[in-house]
This record gives structure tokens, sequence and C-alpha cells, in this order.
């Protein structure tokens, strides 16, 4: 059915991939490749980056890709072709452009479940399936 899934994931939050990654594996059991992403927010205010180091950027990637390596070692079914991918910037821009530059034809995200105050999805889920060329799967928690 899919050649390729992206598995957009926040390593603080179990909530965007507890569902989401039992989805995931379950779609890609007939043979699909999984991608998982890990987004490293961008900070976007230029007076913040005087109170880090020059390199806060780098090591604060590699340190990710490190932790996404660990997460996936923990947390993805061992039988299932898993690659992991880090980006940096806005969250829902890098998962659309990487679910675009990496040919993905289905993302499955991970949404928390609205309370009586929310009625919407959260904003990087909705933008994702508002925008996103692929079958978008919301997964809430």
């Amino acid at each position: 059915m899919f050649r390729k899934i992206l598995l957009p994931i926040d390593l603080d939050a179990a909530a965007s991939w507890k569902k989401p990654v039992a989805i995931a594996a379950e779609l890609a059991a007939a043979g699909a490749e999984v991608h998982v992403l890990a987004v490293l927010p961008q900070l976007r205010f230029s007076m913040l980056g005087s109170y880090f180091d020059k390199d806060f950027e780098g090591a604060a990637l590699k340190d990710m890709t490190g932790g996404l390596r660990r997460w996936m070692a923990d947390n993805m079914p061992p039988d299932l072709r898993a690659v992991p991918h880090v980006a940096h910037g806005t969250i829902y821009d890098e998962i659309l452009r990487s679910a675009d530059r990496l040919g993905c034809d289905a993302i499955v995200v991970g949404a928390s479940r609205p309370d009586a105050r929310q009625y919407l999805l959260g904003p990087n889920a909705a933008r994702v399936v508002r925008h996103a060329k692929q079958t978008v799967i919301v997964a809430r928690d």
C-alpha cells in the first residue's frame, strides 16, 4: 500500500509517538520503509542567540541525532525498516519538506486529544493535514 512513511516525533513527548509508532508499524508490515523525523525548533529571536555558544545549534543537532538513534533502538519494532532523520527549523515546515524530499507517500502524525476548551488539532498537526501532498494519518493519544 505505502512505500515510504514519515513518522515525525517529539522525543520529549510520548504522546507524539506512542500510537503513531504502532500505526506506522502496522502500515509498514507490507514492506514499507519508515522514516523517523525529529525536529530541532529554530530559535526565533536573534537576541536569544547571543546567550548561546557559537556552535550551540551544531551540538544540539548532534545530541538530538544520538537521542533519536537511542529512542529508535528502544521504541521501534526490531523487524521494521526504519531510518532516522533530524531537521532544524519550523516543525510543520520541516515535516512537509522532509516528506517531499524523501518521497514519502504517507505521514503518521500524533495529536493530543482536545479537552473541553480545545476543538482543533495542535498547530503543527493541523498545518501538516492542510498542506501535505501525502496521505496524513492523525493518531490521537
